[in-house]
């Protein structure tokens, strides 16, 4: 697992500046409202101030940003260090209000009933153990913590050709609008390398996601199929059109599951 490790940071610590410009278009757009209306639509109902929000797979820190900037404190972890420095600098001032760690999202460093909120994005398919970082992550959930992951079935065209040919039409409807296309900077072959090694990539979800919350333990389980209509832009919708962003959300029972 660990050299598995390795090589994904080494792979995300070459798309460190290319991602964080993504999240800069994202952040200068409507998106930024987007996004924060639906975070706090599933937050728990209490004092934004009393709030304790965990970010797994920060990244350039997307959700930290908007958080911070929203009055929020918020945790933020990353296992690639570029994207960790390349977050606080991304923050600037917002750093007083968010705590960076190093750590891996499988193997979390604290201790049980921490955070009310985790939340995630574009991670679980990354990951080699995705059902035990469920697990880690339910862990360190407070009781009646909630869990908000967004991610997608990013390369089922791997596996599938209908998939496929859906995926190369997303590369020509971007060229056709004259559009960045969000795939030709980064290194696909490594990264389709590093995706068939995922076992996320061959799989449905999100239902395979509501399956591990609800044998994890968590309760009160739905997801949103339709989030990306609310959060993407134009650009991003004709980059991913074939794999359309999803919400899973989960919240922690009073029992524990897991020792």
């Amino acid at each position: 697992m660990k050299m598995l490790l390795e090589k994904i940071e080494k792979y995300w610590s070459t798309r460190t500046e290319g991602y964080s410009e993504v999240n800069h278009k994202e952040l200068e757009g409507m998106q930024k409202e987007a996004w924060l209306d639906v975070l706090e639509a599933e937050f728990p109902k209490m004092p934004k101030e009393e709030i304790k929000i965990l970010d797994i797979g920060t990244g350039p820190g997307f959700f930290p940003m908007i958080l911070a900037e929203a009055g929020y404190r918020v945790t933020a972890v990353d296992y690639t260090r570029e994207m960790l420095h390349k977050a606080m600098e991304n923050a600037g001032s917002l750093c007083e209000r968010i705590d960076f760690y190093r750590m891996d999202a499988q193997n979390l460093g604290f201790e049980d009933n921490t955070f009310d909120v985790v939340i995630s994005r574009n991670l679980t398919w990354n990951l080699e153990k995705p059902w035990q970082a469920y697990r880690e992550w339910y862990r360190v959930l407070k009781p009646g913590g909630r869990l908000l992951n967004f991610d997608a079935n990013w390369y089922g065209y791997l596996y599938d050709e209908e998939k496929r040919k859906a995926y190369e039409q997303d590369r020509k409807n971007v060229e056709q609008h004259s559009l960045d296309d969000h795939y030709l900077c980064t290194d696909i072959d490594a990264m389709e390398q590093i995706a068939l090694e995922m076992p996320l990539s061959a799989k449905t979800r999100p239902g395979w996601d509501a399956e591990i919350l609800k044998e994890t333990g968590f309760a009160e389980i739905h997801t949103d199929t339709k989030v990306w209509e609310r959060v993407w832009s134009e650009e991003e919708k004709l980059n991913y059109g074939s794999t359309p962003m999803f919400m899973i959300h989960g919240r922690k029972g009073d029992s524990k599951v897991y020792a």
